[in-house]
């Protein structure tokens, strides 16, 4: 089917899924999350074994867009679960997503983008990616996200990441385990290329089982976890520090917090 916001290429027993809005350095949009749902569908069902996730320009992805940001200001609290609801459910499709994905991290990946770049089972970025979750600046909270990235680096390391808001380097985001590998960006494609033959050799139907036991070693625990999470990410929505941060965000002014 037709994609407006990423491309699929087939090679073979590899798929590699481009976000492709480059211009506005992928960020994510209602259209994006859905059109990602559906390409992961089609891939799921189709004959590829490995996916390469990677995106188009200089960002991987740099998080929600600005238009759409400045549309949950005005959302109601249904709205607010609704739009939790859809982030939870492309997090954790890219969690318990059956074949194995491959994230080539070209550039940086922050806040909702460092979250789809880190659920993938191998993340390989550039050298001058950097990776963090700033939403703590605009008076946000990155909770869905939390509830994966704690059980990927660590508690301590899930505080400093979500309480301070600063952006890891791709060698900081490495040692910390948030990443597999540093690759140069003339390399970037081809090592995940390596990777993917290697995963070729494995039985796919090893793969999936052994991606199946993995998700649910805690599955129940995670669906729980998810839906506390969309409670505090639409409840946060509601408050005036959040209504400030984003619109001194948009205004490209230091917010001026009241602390509710």
């Amino acid at each position: 089917m037709p994609y407006q916001t990423l491309k699929l290429s087939h090679n073979g027993a590899v798929t590699t899924l481009t976000l492709h809005r480059p211009e506005k350095r992928n960020a994510i949009t209602t259209r994006m999350i859905d059109e990602l749902m559906n390409a992961l569908r089609e891939v799921e069902s189709g004959p590829a074994r490995v996916l390469i996730l990677t995106g188009a320009g200089e960002a991987f992805c740099s998080g929600m867009d600005i238009e759409e940001l400045r549309s949950l200001v005005e959302q109601s609290v249904e709205e607010s679960i609704e739009d939790s609801r859809r982030i939870a459910k492309m997090f954790r499709t890219l969690h318990s997503f059956p074949k194995p994905i491959i994230a080539a991290v070209n550039g940086s990946a922050l806040a909702g983008g460092c979250g789809i770049a880190t659920l993938a089972d191998f993340t390989l970025a550039v050298p001058h990616a950097k990776l963090g979750y700033p939403e703590g600046r605009i008076g946000f909270i990155g909770a869905i996200v939390s509830v994966f990235l704690k059980r990927q680096v660590g508690d301590r390391t899930v505080r400093d990441l979500l309480l301070t808001g600063r952006l890891m380097s791709a060698e900081e985001a490495c040692r910390a385990g948030l990443i597999n590998e540093v690759v140069l960006p003339e390399k970037l494609l081809e090592r995940a290329g390596d990777l993917a033959s290697q995963l070729l050799t494995v039985s796919p139907t090893s793969l999936i089982f052994t991606k199946r036991l993995l998700r649910e070693f805690s599955e129940a625990e995670i669906d729980r976890e998810i839906e506390l999470a969309i409670h505090e990410n639409s409840l946060i929505r509601s408050t005036a520090d959040f209504k400030e941060g984003v619109t001194a965000f948009l205004e490209k002014r230091k917010p001026e917090w009241r602390g509710h």
